[in-house]
């Protein structure tokens, strides 16, 4: 039978993880903590997992692997230059796995994302001898990008991002044009210098359209350097996680708060998050709350934005809401939300008084009332804020308009100027969740629930982008 390989995509942090199989025993790489998605999967396939395998000691998320090879029996495959504090099989440069007499692994250093990162070229049988079929490349070569650098310190990235050149010129020397690349990063995670630029690829194409390929060494690593965007405070309290090796995950349901309570944790300062989407969470919230919507990458954000640690309790529409929220929170080490209550805005209330509406408008609307046209029911723009990435803001943005990035807002509040502010995004998702930080602070706010690329053709005047960017 031919190797069947599998994606499990993680769309919310932007990763893959991949089951490889020759239709009895398969190997499980770069898994997420919420293994039963793999279970389900192997069970669906008919397989037996015999081996799990780590590319990287991971930074963006909690890994599954150690959870799934116990609960499996599996080999749990990890580099060996990793200092780790659990049971595990070592392994490095140039060893050879047999996962079955059809399958194995080869093992390359592949440097560059970490210190220590393995590839695995996965070999199939066929005619007496072995055929490479695809790499698992984890954060180094990814599609038409590299994993980022600088996630071990900055110190670090200029050697690493010269490692990472050499690892990605080798998987391209070893292995045939054919062989398809398997990143574990680059759909969405921050992990990743830049995006992937397809839903697939080779050996062969990542040849004609990888910077890393295609660049000499000194230019590949100045772009990638100078493309590097601010990434998620909670990295760092991943990889401490996972070199300690994680706990099962806990998905019982959470705990229920009633109004009073929900009133006595946002008196004392706890996160209540709105998991609503935008146009809900604007018609009518309760006052104190953040909007972090599940249309979008609410983890991610929540695990930028919070205290680390802080006691976090979620409001939702239904109780299959909180129990999403709830995996998509422990896949980056935020096991147990203290509290949750779901329905209408209106049964979060103690009273109606605390029920809160947020105006939203769009660039045409903040077009006209920068023209003097203000829309009826909308407070003047004083203050236009633009809580977009930094790479973002340099590649264009609105004349006029105040810089915070949404990562910053928590502690530069006192920076957004006196009056009412219409705030944007690129979309709306991070103005929501600005909005009500501000809102919370005390500010009349004004959301922009538009996409950014429609404020040039609004009439809005653009300042140009003032460098060339390649990262988030």
């Amino acid at each position: 039978m031919a190797v069947g390989v599998y994606v499990i995509a993680t769309s919310s942090l932007g990763d893959r993880s991949y089951l490889a199989s020759d239709g009895q025993q398969a190997v499980v790489v770069d898994p997420q903590r919420d293994i039963d998605r793999l279970l389900y999967l192997a069970g669906e396939k008919g397989v037996r997992i015999t081996h799990v395998v780590e590319t990287h000691i991971h930074n963006d998320y909690v890994s599954g692997g150690l959870e799934l090879a116990r609960t499996t029996g599996a080999q749990y495959l990890v580099a060996a230059a990793d200092e780790v504090d659990f049971a595990r099989t070592p392994v490095a440069d140039g060893e050879v796995v047999s996962v079955s007499d059809q399958l194995r692994l080869r093992v390359v250093a592949t440097p560059g994302h970490t210190f220590h990162h393995l590839s695995y070229v996965l070999d199939e049988a066929t005619g007496g001898d072995w055929r490479p079929v695809g790499v698992f490349t984890g954060g180094s070569l990814l599609f038409g990008t590299t994993g980022r650098t600088d996630l071990l310190g900055k110190q670090y990235a200029h050697d690493l991002a010269h490692q990472q050149y050499a690892s990605a010129k080798r998987l391209a020397d070893l292995l045939p044009d054919g062989v398809q690349v398997w990143p574990t990063h680059g759909f969405g995670s921050f992990c990743s210098a830049s995006q992937a630029d397809a839903p697939d690829s080779t050996i062969g194409r990542e040849k004609q359209v990888n910077p890393v390929l295609r660049l000499a060494a000194d230019e590949f690593v100045d772009q990638t350097l100078a493309g590097l965007d601010a990434y998620p405070a909670y990295y760092a309290h991943m990889g401490v996680a996972n070199l300690a090796g994680p706990a099962p995950v806990d998905l019982t349901p959470v705990t229920r708060a009633d109004a009073a309570e929900l009133g006595r944790r946002i008196a004392a300062g706890q996160w209540v998050v709105d998991l609503r989407n935008r146009k809900a969470y604007a018609a009518s919230h309760l006052a104190g709350t953040v909007s972090l919507g599940l249309d979008g990458p609410m983890s991610t954000w929540l695990g930028w934005l919070i205290d680390w640690g802080k006691p976090v309790t979620l409001l939702a529409e239904t109780p299959e809401q909180i129990a999403h929220a709830q995996r998509e929170l422990v896949r980056i080490g935020i096991d147990r939300p203290a509290a949750q209550a779901t329905g209408e805005a209106e049964r979060w209330a103690a009273d109606p008084g605390q029920l809160r509406e947020l105006p939203m408008a769009d660039f045409p609307a903040l077009a006209a009332a920068r023209a003097g046209r203000l829309p009826a029911g909308l407070p003047a723009p004083d203050v236009l804020l633009d809580v977009r990435m930094t790479n973002e803001w340099r590649g264009g943005h609105v004349d006029g308009a105040v810089h915070v990035p949404l990562p910053d807002l928590p502690e530069r509040l006192a920076e957004v100027p006196a009056g009412t502010v219409w705030v944007h995004c690129g979309s709306g998702y991070r103005a929501t969740a600005a909005a009500s930080l501000l809102v919370n602070a005390g500010r009349e706010v004004v959301v922009i629930n538009d996409k950014f690329d429609r404020a040039e053709a609004a009439g809005l005047a653009m300042t140009a982008p003032t460098t060339p960017t390649g990262g988030r």
